[in-house]
């Protein structure tokens, strides 16, 4: 199989869908790769070291996507991208497509196979392939965080630790998943004062010997995210519905309520947001203010720190990668149906059943499409 790797073209997007070393890899499979030019080159995998793994590097992504039997990626494809998809063709990459009806629409007009990362799951009951970028995304939710507290950032000029004879700042964590945990662990480590609100008694449960009485747990209803936003200084939205858009937990007239100049960091935003206020932003404008409240909800976080992204999730994403180019897609996903989950459109069908109900549109079963 020929597999294409294109530059991602989205704001300060520095990851790439495949490492030299994932590269070598597929060529060691028998298959060949294609790269873009400098795709790898800000986070230091040079044009050089792909074609000393044997894969060509060529000049466009117009020729990438014209070539390429697989398309493999990191984030969405843009509508440019989307444009250049192809009837048959296999992308495989993130694509939050609930909230997004427009990219919907692209990829089921293109007949291309869109393979989610975010929704290929595990023996554990996991999302395996979202996992690495959660954990990255929550461990920067408390960076950027105690970052936007500061005066200069429109924040309450709070310093997230505090001082010997100072309070550190109130951080609640909306979400005890692998977000919330990372989250939680950062902010424990720089010393605040923690509260994970979360559904699950288990999770609770397992959160209590994780931290060992460091974090406080509490069950999430609406008095309790209302009780402990208004007490907060940070507020971390890490909730997750597979596939799904994410739940407006936090609502206008909370946020109008909250202490000024307090921060609200929206790990959900790919999936929406769960704050009400939420509106994606970029690594070039990460804030906005809205009721003196700071918001910080970059759609691409880990890109911030994109070459530990890029080798956590090649770690995570190359093993199917490799399935699905030995076997091709077809077998590929009947003989996994945790791959299989990942599929969400199909040759100009949805097979996501989030993203049809979350969009109104008809749903056509994962593998009655692929059989089909």
């Amino acid at each position: 199989m020929l597999v294409g790797v294109p530059k991602e073209i989205k704001n300060r997007e520095y990851r790439v869908g495949l490492t030299p070393a994932s590269v070598r890899e597929l060529i060691a499979n028998g298959h060949e790769v294609i790269v873009q030019h400098n795709a790898g080159y800000e986070i230091g995998f040079t044009n050089d070291m792909y074609e000393a793994v044997g894969a060509a590097v060529i000049e466009t992504a117009a020729e990438i996507f014209a070539k390429a039997d697989m398309i493999v990626k990191v984030k969405e494809p843009q509508a440019v991208e989307c444009e250049m998809l192809r009837e048959g063709q296999i992308l495989y990459t993130y694509l939050h497509l609930a909230p997004d009806p427009e990219q919907t629409q692209g990829l089921i007009k293109s007949g291309a196979i869109a393979i989610a990362y975010e929704t290929v799951t595990d023996d554990f009951g996991g999302l395996p392939l979202l996992a690495p970028m959660s954990e990255v995304a929550g461990r920067m939710s408390i960076q950027a965080g105690a970052h936007a507290l500061e005066m200069s950032q429109g924040g309450r000029g709070m310093l997230l630790g505090g001082v010997p004879g100072v309070e550190p700042a109130k951080v609640a964590v909306i979400g005890g998943g692998v977000v919330g945990t990372n989250a939680a662990r950062m902010a424990v480590g720089m010393g605040a004062d923690v509260v994970i609100l979360d559904r699950s008694i288990r999770r609770m449960q397992q959160l209590d010997d994780i931290f060992q009485g460091r974090v406080k747990t509490v069950f999430s209803t609406q008095d309790a995210v209302e009780e402990h936003v208004l007490a907060s200084d940070l507020t971390v939205g890490a909730v997750l519905i597979p596939g799904a858009a994410a739940p407006k937990l936090v609502s206008r007239d909370m946020i109008g309520r909250m202490k000024r100049g307090s921060v609200l960091v929206d790990v959900a935003i790919d999936q929406g947001g769960c704050f009400e206020t939420s509106k994606a932003t970029t690594h070039e404008e990460p804030t906005y203010v809205v009721d003196d409240i700071v918001h910080y909800c970059v759609a691409n976080m880990p890109g911030g720190v994109a070459r530990t992204s890029t080798l956590a999730l090649n770690n995570a994403t190359l093993h199917n990668a490799v399935a699905i180019a030995n076997k091709g897609w077809k077998k590929a996903l009947l003989e996994d149906k945790h791959l299989l989950a990942g599929l969400n459109v199909c040759e100009g069908q949805i097979t996501y059943e989030a993203v049809a109900r979350d969009q109104g549109l008809e749903f056509k079963h994962a593998k009655d499409a692929v059989s089909a």
